[in-house]
């Protein structure tokens, strides 16, 4: 798996100076998901939490043995202070916005998959505000000794 995946989001880039430490970004830190994977005789399963997501929000792509989870979710709310004319003091609805963080989020992760994972064979599901994603395993052929023969 690729350990660092997500550390790597966390920071923009050092300044060209060299001096400076690198920019923390709060928001992908916040935004992106918390992953476990455990593993046994017969399967990988990663588990990622997704809460308030169902299957339609969530796309799950494996290109050359790299797993992508993305997801990218709108809430529809309605801005009432903005339905009424901005000159017009005696407004009948007095309500804004205070802090609106819940519009829109979306994430990526990408995890390199072992050699044994059977590519042909995950299977994924959301319950609970969970996705799970099970990865069979699958042999891989021990090297084979080759007998030499002089001529």
């Amino acid at each position: 798996m690729n350990e660092l995946s997500l550390f790597n989001n966390f920071f923009d880039g050092m300044t060209d100076d060299g001096y400076m430490f690198p920019s923390f970004n709060l928001k992908k830190a916040f935004q992106t998901p918390k992953v476990d994977v455990k593993k046994s005789e017969k399967e990988y399963t990663l588990q990622m939490d997704l809460p308030g997501r169902s299957e339609k929000d969530v796309d799950i792509e494996l290109n050359n043995n790299v797993l992508t989870i993305s997801s990218s979710k709108e809430t529809k709310t309605e801005d009432k202070s903005d339905k009424h004319d901005k000159d017009n003091k005696e407004c009948k609805n007095s309500e804004k916005w205070l802090i609106r963080e819940r519009t829109y989020s979306e994430f990526t992760r990408s995890f390199t998959l072992p050699e044994d994972v059977d590519g042909e064979k995950l299977s994924a599901n959301v319950s609970n505000g969970i996705l799970t994603v099970v990865m069979p395993r699958k042999a891989i052929p021990s090297p084979k000794k080759i007998a030499i023969t002089s001529l």
